[in-house]
């Protein structure tokens, strides 16, 4: 029988070791986390509420969506369940009894690919989106394309350059940039 020490000690190396493996795969596993912004596209249904309820709305340049008695809605930067809780507390002010809100992402915002790749441009986020699948969506690299050149820009504006692999996940918003190999 293996003592308690080594059973712990299995458990954290086993644990520790797919930790990296997880973060070099980040990507929007669910929605509870994702922050929306410009460009989403979003449905909000109010159970038994069908004209209070919308489809498919892009989430406007303002950071905003309209919706049906309480006119513009602020969604920049909210989760989905926060977005659900602000869409309730609105309701409740006079409009609903007990309003129940679900919130759904139904296009994501695209990300964006330049430099060394044969179709830059911006491009609909996939989940499970990595560097290589975004290169592969642009038409793949260019002869001169150096792929131990490449940066990403985060929309927090955190900017990742030499460090990026092929398997690094990408999100909605980001901006690759594939360098140029000098020989």
């Amino acid at each position: 029988m293996q003592s308690p020490r080594f059973i712990f000690t299995l458990c954290m190396s086993i644990l520790l070791s797919i930790m990296p493996i997880k973060a070099a795969f980040a990507q929007i596993d669910n929605d509870y986390d994702y922050q929306l912004s410009v460009d989403d596209q979003i449905s909000v249904s109010i159970f038994n509420e069908s004209d209070l309820s919308i489809e498919n709305v892009k989430i406007s340049t303002a950071g905003r969506i309209s919706m049906p008695l309480i006119g513009q809605v602020n969604v920049k930067g909210l989760t989905v369940t926060a977005l659900e809780n602000e869409l309730v507390r609105l309701y409740l002010n006079g409009y609903l009894k007990t309003p129940r809100v679900t919130v759904t992402i139904t296009e994501y915002r695209p990300f964006y690919i330049n430099g060394e790749v044969k179709q830059p441009g911006s491009y609909a986020y996939r989940k499970g989106l990595t560097v290589q699948k975004a290169v592969t969506l642009a038409g793949g690299f260019t002869e001169r394309a150096s792929t131990k050149s490449i940066s990403l820009k985060s929309e927090d504006d955190v900017i990742r350059t030499n460090s990026v692999l092929l398997n690094d996940g990408v999100r909605p918003g980001d901006v690759l940039t594939i360098g140029t190999s000098f020989f």
